[in-house]
């Protein structure tokens, strides 16, 4: 049995921390990300995370079948205030010398949350348990955004489901997608396409009000046999789509919302 359901996780400060360094900076991702969300649904669960150096953490090989979509919530244009914040170790441990001082700055997202859709097979253990357990507003470790610093936690009342869902593929009218959904298209590659991006969009209805589309390339999975991310090119608008945009995952819940599941 199948059952589409969303809740919305809240967080104080969160790092979901990028690969590289920009300027002696750690960077942070915007948008919460599947590996990281599989995390997070994990420790709902009591699953286990990274043990050995070349293994895939439990979680994500129990927990990375489950389509998901992400919304950000209470974002400007969905993009979340950051802070860039300066740890100081001085205990020596951290550096070649004795005594030394180790300085690291970390961008951090200020007061992020994020509606979380999950669809579940109520058939597998797992998946069963993670349902009753959001339901429940229970988890069997620590749920944290990005470091064990900063801790989340989710209201058993604002968790939804959804009896009403259908996957679907041919539009016949515009539509919004109300997650962040894969963009199949380069931002710009040449003079002759650089129109391409946008020719999803439909902007004839554009009004005085804070409209928007927001880009951001995020990783999607994990290559398993390189143990590192997987990308691909995400967006958020408040922008209709055009019915021959081609979004694949894409369900249809309560007649007229829209969110792609990966």
């Amino acid at each position: 049995m199948k059952k589409l359901i969303s809740f919305t996780i809240k967080a104080e400060k969160g790092f979901l921390k990028k690969p590289d360094i920009n300027d002696g900076i750690y960077l942070t991702y915007n948008m919460l990300h599947k590996p990281a969300l599989l995390g997070i649904l994990g420790a709902i669960i009591g699953l286990e995370g990274y043990q050995k150096n070349g293994v895939l953490p439990d979680y994500y090989k129990q927990l990375k079948g489950i389509p998901v979509g992400v919304t950000p919530v209470g974002a400007e244009k969905g993009n979340f205030q950051k802070a860039k914040i300066t740890y100081n170790n001085t205990t020596g441990m951290a550096s070649n010398e004795a005594g030394g001082n180790l300085m690291i700055t970390e961008q951090t997202l200020i007061k992020p949350s994020y509606k979380i859709y999950l669809l579940l097979d109520l058939e597998k253990e797992n998946e069963s348990k993670l349902y009753n357990n959001i339901k429940e507003q229970k988890a069997e470790y620590l749920p944290y955004l990005g470091k064990n610093d900063y801790s989340l936690w989710w209201d058993k009342e604002e968790v939804e489901e959804y009896d009403d869902w259908e996957k679907v593929s041919d539009m016949d009218s515009t539509f919004n997608i109300s997650t962040v959904f894969i963009k199949n298209t380069t931002v710009k590659d040449s003079k002759e396409n650089q129109t391409e991006s946008f020719d999803l969009l439909d902007f004839s209805t554009i009004t005085q009000e804070k409209q928007f589309v927001s880009f951001e390339r995020l990783p999607a999975n994990f290559n398993e046999k390189l143990f590192q991310y997987n990308y691909k090119d995400f967006a958020f608008t408040t922008f209709n789509l055009k019915p021959e945009s081609k979004i694949e995952n894409l369900y249809k819940i309560n007649t007229n919302k829209y969110v792609q599941l990966n």
